[in-house]
Formats: structure tokens, sequence, C-alpha cells
């Protein structure tokens, strides 16, 4: 929105802006922010920045926590949900003492792996367009405690309610797909989510309901850079969650929030640019890619297990990847086909909206470091050349949930759980280290929190379900 200091403080006094909101995003992949009055809105604020507790959000270690937050001028944009006039900025955060760039930001852990690609020479930018999938309940319960457990969700279209009586028009199970009202009664809030979209400079292709009949949701953007991707991705669930909120409603990106309905991914279509040519782009190639592209399959899918640590890094997440659903289970690609890891789209053939989808992330993840660490991936593949064909994972153009199970026997399978991609990251992660982008030390910690706070955590407890299997053994 700003190149300048002095434009963004000329915006401030024009248009009467009271508060300046700093948000900045922590290693888990949350938002978090604090607001100055437009009284310490001052040139130094780029300079000294504003001073926060780094080991809070994770970030740092309790013995060395202080940090301080910079607004990048470029990312503002006015907080349409403030009653005070107030400008947003999405901030870097710097060593409290050096002022040197926190290698550890999600964020500047982006702006490396752009920086490295162009290291490389393969290409100058990538371009990333994740779409958002999303629930909208009508209202959430939960509790977890010693001797009770569950949670109830409620939503006006789902079809359990037919039987309370009402207005008739439900959307039965699996059933949501581009429905039209008065079935799709969230054309409004999804019309309101993509006002205050564009208006924050987020541009938006289409809004739609999705496949799940009570109240899935996806709102579609044009493909943009990797960092400006991932600003992008934490401005959507903002606006969406704070649309809701203020309807009395609510917003979930949880994977699998409803049981034996569809789940909500978070698909990366990916292509790589050198100046205005497509470096995905072959006329001649499967599915128009080049053997460049392929060999950038090739390094998503050998490292896919890994990936999935990072871009699936919640129990949850593994309650969405199972057979039956349009979520993929095994590592191949394919052109069209929706059971795939990585996804051609038959109707991207100019030559430059030629791309790919990676299919397997979700919205748990930290949109940074799942953006960096698909990029690695790539372009370990290109590097060494790992043609997909030669290493087994297609391209499989065929219903494999159809298979039998000797056939699937043949795919290599994905993680199944939460576990299983912590091992596989361990296992693997070198391919990150590439440019420094990531650190051994940081994969570490990444590993433990997950395991230690979400893995166990889920595992040691008693599951509602069990009662019902087994309380009368």
């Amino acid at each position: 929105m700003f190149t300048t200091f002095e434009e963004a403080r000329q915006y401030v006094e024009e248009n009467g802006v009271c508060m300046v909101d700093l948000k900045f995003i922590d290693l888990w992949g949350q938002w978090h922010h604090l607001t100055i009055p437009r009284s310490q809105f001052t040139g130094d604020l780029l300079e000294a920045g504003v001073g926060f507790d780094g080991s809070a959000v994770g970030l740092k270690s309790v013995k060395a926590g202080d940090m301080v937050l910079v607004p990048e001028l470029g990312t503002g944009f006015i907080d349409p949900f403030w009653d005070a006039p107030t400008l947003s900025f999405i901030c870097t955060t710097l060593e409290a003492d050096t002022k040197a760039d926190f290698p550890d930001d999600p964020r500047n852990i982006a702006r490396r792996a752009e920086q490295y690609l162009v290291d490389t020479g393969i290409a100058d930018r990538s371009l990333w367009g994740p779409e958002f999938e999303f629930y909208v309940f009508d209202s959430i319960a939960y509790e977890n405690e010693m001797n009770r457990a569950g949670y109830t969700v409620e939503s006006g279209e789902a079809d359990w309610r037919s039987g309370d009586g009402g207005h008739g028009y439900y959307i039965p199970l699996h059933g949501g797909y581009h429905a039209i009202p008065p079935k799709d009664t969230l054309y409004n809030l999804r019309s309101e989510m993509s006002l205050h979209l564009q208006a924050m400079g987020v541009p938006v292709k289409y809004h739609h309901h999705e496949v799940g009949g009570p109240g899935q949701c996806e709102i579609e953007t044009p493909l943009v850079g990797l960092l400006e991707a991932g600003d992008m991705t934490m401005i959507v669930k903002y606006v969406t969650k704070m649309v809701a909120r203020r309807h009395g409603q609510t917003v979930t990106y949880m994977p699998k929030p409803i049981y034996g309905e569809a789940g909500s991914g978070m698909h990366f279509h990916q292509h790589l640019f050198h100046g205005e040519r497509n470096v995905f782009y072959d006329p001649d190639g499967y599915g128009l890619l080049s053997q460049t592209a392929m060999y950038y399959i090739g390094g998503l899918l050998l490292h896919g297990p890994a990936l999935l640590g990072l871009t699936n890094p919640s129990t949850n997440s593994y309650r969405r990847l199972v057979p039956g659903f349009e979520a993929p289970v095994n590592a191949f690609f394919s052109s069209g086909n929706r059971s795939a890891a990585v996804r051609i789209p038959r109707y991207a053939t100019q030559p430059d909206s030629v791309r790919f989808e990676f299919r397997p992330p979700d919205a748990t993840c930290n949109v940074y470091l799942a953006l960096a660490a698909q990029l690695l991936a790539g372009l370990d593949g290109i590097h060494r050349q790992i043609d997909p064909t030669e290493a087994g994972f297609g391209p499989i153009d065929a219903d494999v949930f159809s298979w039998t199970d000797e056939q699937r026997s043949a795919i290599r399978p994905l993680p199944a759980s939460l576990k299983e991609a912590m091992d596989a990251l361990a296992e693997d992660h070198e391919f990150l280290l590439a440019g420094d982008v990531l650190s051994s030390e940081l994969i570490e910690r990444w590993i433990a929190f997950k395991m230690d706070k979400e893995y166990y955590q889920v595992r040691n407890r008693p599951h509602p379900y069990e009662m019902a299997l087994y309380f009368d053994v």
C-alpha cells in the first residue's frame, strides 16, 4: 500500500486514522497483534520497532525472549472490523539488540526461499495460488474434561436439521458443490468477505459453496508471489472469521470438523517463471508440462511424506487424508485426477497458465513454512533430476479408490498420522536446509512441539467413540 513512511504518515493524517495495528505470526501459524495510537506512528518505528516477548509465541526461549516488530509498509490496509479507524500492517520480527532480521521469523524464511530460487538460476520468481476451503457453522461447543469430552456443531444448511421442521431447503451429505440459493444460505456472507478482501488488496477470482453440505465454502484468489501468498492467506483467514463473527456465525479451517463429510484442504497451485517465460510449460509434454516441471513434481512426491510434516502438521489433518473422499492418500501425479497428490488442471492450457497443484496441504500449516518447503522440495527434484515416472509416481489417470488392495499396494502411501509425518520429517529434511532457508534446530523444535503438545495429547485421551466400542467389555 505504501513505499515510504511519508506516504503512510500522510495517509494517516488525511484519512482520520486513530490507531495503527501491528500483526505478526508465531512459529505455529497463528497471528498476533498489538496496537499503537497514531501519535506513536513515527519514523523511528521503522528503525527501533516495538518490543515484544518472542518466547510467548514460540519464536525464542524465555532466557532471551526480547524481540521487536517492524511494520512492512507495503502490507498496509485499513482494517474494516475496528470501531476506531485503524491502519493495519503485517510485521517482520527483528532481534532486539542488533535489529537484524530474526532468522526463524516465518516471513523471513519465506523471503529466503524466494532468494534461494533466484540464486539457483532456474527461475526468478514463483507464483502460488492457495485454495481457501472452510466451514461456516451457526455455533460450536466443545469440552475436554476428565469426566466428559465431546463437541457439537450446528448449521442451518445441514440435512440433519430436516427433521426439526423449517424451510425445507437442506443440503444432503456431500451435496453442497456449487449449491444455489435458497439451499446455499451463505452467498451474502461470502460476498461480504470477498468485498472486504478486495478493499484490503486481496483479489478474488470467485467464491462458491463447496461439497460439504453443512456450510462448506471456498474462496479462490489469483496466483501471486510466494511471500505475498503467505500474507494473503493470513488476511483471508482473518477476514472470513471476522465477517462470520459479525453475523453471529463462526468459521473453521479445521481439515475435518465433521465425520463422514468432505474435509477442507488448502491446495497450492504453483509454477515458476524466468522473466515472462513459464518454466513449467512445454506444448509437447504430458499435461503441457516441461521436463523441469516433471523434475519439480518428482521432488514434491519423493519428499512428500516429510513435506506433510509442515503442510499437514495437525492430528486432525489425517482425519481428512482418508480413502473415499477427494483428499489424496497416495503419492502420485495425474492430469485432472483429484485423488492424486499432484494434479495438473486440464483447464489451464495457455503458456502462462500451465501449472499443477499439490493437493495434500491444509490450513493448519504455518503457510510461510509450507510455501517455502514445497519450493525447496521441487527445486531439489530439479537439481537431482528426479523423474517422477522413473521414480514410480505415475502418471495415474484412473480412480485409484476403485482399484483392488493389490493394485493400490504398488503406489507409495502418504503418511496416515501426524506421527508418521513427523518421523518422515526427522528422517528426510536435508532438502529444507538448502540456501539456509530453514535450520536443523528449527525443524527439531517443530517436531518436538508437534509431538509433545499435539500428537501425544490427543493419543493419550480416551475418545468418545471408544465408549461405544469398549465400555461393555
